[in-house]
């Protein structure tokens, strides 16, 4: 039994039970403090509206300490809790805030890779699809569409289960059994004998495939700074980007010149290699989880049974924690109606870039006479207007905030959806819809078909970067929340959409089919127009809270 009156280990956080000691946060939205119980957490906003940790996700309360940060050292001395873990001071070696940069960067790197190599198992093997389905005895166009998108489906169910998870078990044990499974996976569709044998592991792969993308950035949050997460978010964003358009360029030309399990078998490799990879260098990033084996860790060197962690909350049981994680994003995705709304612009867009995926094959083939080799290819137009979507719209956003920065104007969430990007970004989609089945139809030289797809992804890229920076502006507090209601809504659309496409096309032909979502992409253009002019009022009224 510890001694009472035994001197506090030195990992331990001061403060008393009416303590209300402040840390404030240098360009956060939130002060956080330890309330009344220093076992639950607060967040405060700076208007001073309250939100108690039950609202709140952990993944959404930032466990980074910023080194900017301010902390009255005077009032934590006064008032000492020696049963409480912290860190030890703003810079301890352990909070992964304060880890070298080698050290971060490598961390990202590994998890840059992850985010490149799960969504190639989404289109990889589209150039064999003609073949999986002369193999299989199959020949419903559903089913091949299906096959493709079916890997997207779990994707959306993903993130429901592995972001609970995480705030539980942490970040990099989710990493390394994803990598497993994924790899595992990977193998079983390799060796499918039969259609419903290579759903089934495809679904499994999109799973868990979705690790990277759900946590990845929660995994960056963990480690960098507000003003340094930049260019590491951008390291990590572009693999899921263009992961589903580099894919097919490869698994084409392995499709012609071996087979379309190799296309699996190769997956199968380069996720083993990783795996042994992130499991040496990948390190835990997740505050509660390190703070809580210290903890441990120090029970047993002082004999303190009664010690616990800065994070933990002895009200709620790990079963209760998944339960209100998992349902809080589709939860916030229609109790708010500006993430409704915009979410759902994203997915319709997105969910007609796979539509259009799934057309590539035929077209190309049958209008151009493409073979397995150099259809794979048709998909580099996409990533390609990814790449200028990026560079474009994010540029364009930066120089309107850094406008309005100088004319010491101050940052509102509507400025992401300016008329001057959202209306070029939303009009990109339907004249690239248009330019792509138009002139395809009518067998014009397949580089303006391909131009016509660029601009549309362009486009795709724009508008999906002004709805979600717009989305985690005006919603801060809820913004893995947001992140995984935009994820489910978009992967749902992408999975599904394409299901019903191909009918749509032989029905009314690739000119008017690409006309109607064009039209469709075309009516969806005044959504963030809205809610540039009246976002603002609508969230101080309350109305889509």
């Amino acid at each position: 039994m510890a001694d009472p009156s035994a001197p506090a280990p030195s990992s331990t956080r001061p403060g008393t039970n009416n303590s209300t000691t402040e840390i404030l946060y240098d360009k956060s939205d939130y002060r956080t403090r330890t309330p009344s119980n220093a076992n639950s957490v607060e967040m405060e906003a700076l208007d001073g509206a309250t939100i108690n940790g039950d609202q709140v996700s952990d993944a959404e309360k930032g466990f980074g300490t910023d080194k900017k940060e301010t902390i009255n050292e005077e009032e934590e001395r006064a008032r000492d809790d020696p049963n409480v873990v912290t860190w030890d001071g703003p810079e301890d070696p352990e909070n992964p805030m304060n880890w070298p940069m080698k050290k971060k960067w490598m961390n990202i790197a590994v998890l840059s890779v992850l985010t490149l190599v799960t969504p190639l198992g989404s289109s990889m093997f589209a150039p064999g699809i003609p073949k999986i389905m002369a193999e299989f005895h199959e020949d419903s166009k559903t089913t091949a569409t299906f096959v493709l998108s079916i890997y997207i489906l779990g994707f959306a169910f993903g993130p429901l289960i592995i972001a609970p998870m995480s705030e539980i078990y942490g970040r990099s044990i989710l990493y390394n059994i994803g990598n497993v499974l994924f790899t595992v996976f990977s193998v079983g569709t390799a060796l499918s004998t039969n259609m419903g044998m290579m759903m089934a592991f495809r679904f499994l792969m999109g799973l868990a495939g979705a690790v990277p993308i759900t946590i990845g950035s929660g995994s960056i949050s963990d480690l960098m700074p507000v003003e340094m997460r930049g260019r590491a978010m951008a390291a990590w964003a572009l693999g899921p980007l263009l992961g589903p358009c580099i894919g097919p360029i490869a698994g084409g030309y392995l499709v012609r010149d071996a087979d379309w399990r190799w296309v699996f078998w190769l997956i199968a490799i380069l996720a083993g290699v990783i795996s042994v990879f992130t499991f040496f260098t990948l390190k835990e990033t997740y505050a509660p989880l390190i703070l809580e084996r210290r903890t441990k860790k120090l029970r047993k060197e002082t004999g303190n049974e009664n010690l616990i962690s800065m994070y933990h909350d002895p009200t709620k049981t790990a079963t209760q924690i998944f339960k209100e994680a998992i349902v809080r994003p589709i939860n916030i995705l229609f109790t708010k109606m500006i993430v409704l709304l915009m979410a759902l612009y994203v997915a319709i867009t997105y969910g007609i870039l796979y539509l259009l995926f799934t057309t590539f094959s035929f077209v190309y083939t049958l209008n151009y006479g493409f073979d397995e080799g150099t259809n794979g290819l048709t998909f580099l137009p996409a990533g390609l207007g990814m790449m200028i979507g990026i560079v474009v719209f994010g540029a364009m956003s930066d120089i309107v905030v850094k406008k309005r920065t100088e004319a010491g104007l101050e940052h509102k969430p509507e400025v992401r959806l300016s008329p001057s990007f959202t209306i070029p970004a939303g009009l990109a989609l339907p004249v690239g819809l248009f330019l792509y089945g138009w002139t395809a139809e009518k067998g014009v030289h397949w580089i303006v078909p391909m131009i016509g797809v660029v601009i549309f992804s362009c486009g795709l890229m724009g508008v999906m970067m002004c709805v979600q920076n717009y989305l985690l502006d005006a919603y801060p507090r809820y913004a893995a929340s947001v992140t995984a209601a935009l994820a489910v809504l978009r992967s749902l659309a992408g999975a599904l959409l394409p299901l019903g496409g191909l009918d749509m096309y032989t029905e009314l032909g690739l000119g008017w089919a690409n006309s109607l979502l064009a039209f469709i992409a075309l009516a969806l253009v005044p959504i963030p127009l809205f809610f540039f002019f009246y976002g603002e009022k609508l969230r101080a009224r309350g109305r889509m809270d």
